[in-house]
């Protein structure tokens, strides 16, 4: 039986990856974000999955204003980096796990949750850069990611976006499929994106430290009720772009304590303020079954 053993919460910030990319990790504006993750990495290292169902959000690349699933989950065998205007990230291609996605597609369906399947699409920052924050910088000539990725991908750009209810319901749904799979599989789920920022308009920049923590506080300790926050609560304290936090809700609904386990066990939480005008959250939960 596949399961689940822990869940990933991290910013998935663009200019990261080009902190990363051009090589700015240790200047000092850039070298408090990625001490952040120091811990993280060698935690990975220790508590390596075999795949990894990586909660993102496409940044016009894969979809565009024309086409915009509300749930797309990735189905082939792997996923090239994507061109955002300046080149691909210079990382390696993401390897994906069609059995175990087809399996999560079929049974996430059947518990009336309605899944675009994709088979080809690129994979831009929003899943990137959590993998080179978690794993470290890969040369993508000699070096591969070290599990298997399934991309998942939320609209939270175009409304309307799905309720932070619905998402958590579905990592209920998530982890059901997960283990029903008859392979003994380590799988890991991450959600990413937010925390405050809004990029555009008179609030551009706009970043809320006390509503952050109060909001991951809460996701922690009592996360049936994170998931009723309104999405007007999160664009009047988080910033337009705060509703990106409702993917994380998809991560913490897949946890054993929502489905009758016991409580999981925090082994690190990071937050930083400002990265390219944006707060960086971070949050590692291990489950204790």
């Amino acid at each position: 039986m596949a399961k689940i053993t822990a869940s990933v919460y991290t910013s998935h910030v663009p200019a990261i990856g080009a902190a990363l990319d051009l090589g700015k990790t240790a200047e000092p504006y850039w070298q408090p974000v990625f001490a952040g993750y120091d811990f993280s990495k060698q935690w990975l290292q220790e508590n390596q999955p075999d795949v990894v169902f990586l909660v993102y959000n496409d940044h016009a690349t894969a979809f565009s204003l024309e086409l915009i699933p509300t749930f797309a989950i990735g189905c082939a065998a792997q996923f090239e980096p994507a061109d955002e205007g300046w080149g691909p990230r210079p990382v390696p291609v993401v390897q994906g796990h069609p059995e175990l996605a087809a399996h999560i597609t079929q049974s996430v369906i059947q518990d009336d949750f309605d899944l675009t399947i994709v088979n080809k699409m690129t994979v831009d920052h929003g899943l990137t850069v959590p993998l080179s924050l978690m794993c470290g910088q890969k040369n993508p000539a000699t070096e591969a990611w070290p599990f298997k990725v399934i991309p998942f991908a939320v609209n939270v750009v175009q409304y309307p976006v799905p309720s932070g209810r619905r998402c958590f319901q579905l990592g209920q749904a998530i982890r059901k499929a997960v283990e029903s799979f008859d392979e003994n599989l380590n799988v890991q789920i991450w959600g990413t994106g937010g925390m405050s920022h809004q990029l555009q308009g008179a609030r551009a920049g706009l970043i809320n430290r006390e509503w952050d923590n109060a909001w991951l506080d809460q996701m922690i300790a009592d996360p049936q009720a994170c998931s009723q926050t309104p999405h007007i609560d999160y664009v009047r304290e988080a910033g337009s772009e705060g509703i990106e936090l409702v993917m994380w809700l998809i991560a913490r609904g897949a946890m054993a304590d929502v489905n009758g386990g016991p409580a999981p066990t925090v082994k690190h939480r990071f937050y930083h303020v400002p990265a390219s005008n944006t707060a960086v959250g971070h949050l590692i939960l291990e489950n204790n079954v």
